[in-house]
């Protein structure tokens, strides 16, 4: 009789954590990742905001590529080399950039496999960037603004006049 109850618990416990992971699965943010710690502590505030550096500075693959892209350690090192070069954070820039490896940083934004999202389609369509990524301008850390299902892509579109066909998004 006890072995039973104890395979009835077991089912329960194993039930009840495939659920909520299954609940995380389907909330509009994935909570944990948000606002993830990155391998440097890069202020959006310090530079889109207090210095006025536009996205398409740092983020130039954007106009012409599906993906926005993270600078390459040198893009940093350009700048650094004459602006604040002595500060603990561009002193541990440039342990990346004498050891030859890229930052790791830890992704923010991202889509499943099965949607295509042109970031090139929208910076020609004239959006600003903040429509997706919310105020970066005031970020120290980056959070995530939109949660990128689906359905807020639609109300998106439908604002915007833009297509709503399938093809348009899924591949």
């Amino acid at each position: 009789m006890k072995k039973s109850w104890l395979i009835a618990g077991l089912l329960v416990a194993v039930l009840a954590v495939c659920g909520g992971l299954a609940l995380l699965y389907h909330l509009p943010l994935d909570l944990r990742d948000r606002s993830p710690r990155q391998p440097l502590a890069f202020s959006h505030k310090v530079h889109a905001g207090d210095n006025g550096i536009h996205c398409l500075f740092c983020h130039r693959a954007a106009p012409g590529s599906p993906v926005a892209g993270i600078p390459p350690v040198s893009a940093c090192r350009s700048c650094h080399l004459y602006i604040s070069p002595d500060a603990p954070e561009i002193v541990r820039l440039m342990t990346y950039w004498d050891g030859r490896e890229p930052i790791p940083w830890v992704r923010v934004y991202s889509v499943p496999d099965h949607v295509y999202f042109p970031h090139m389609m929208h910076v020609r369509a004239g959006l600003d960037c903040g429509q997706c990524h919310g105020g970066v301008a005031a970020m120290d850390r980056i959070t995530r603004y939109a949660n990128l299902k689906m359905g807020w892509c639609m109300e998106c579109h439908r604002r915007s006049r833009a297509s709503i066909d399938c093809w348009t998004c899924h591949k």
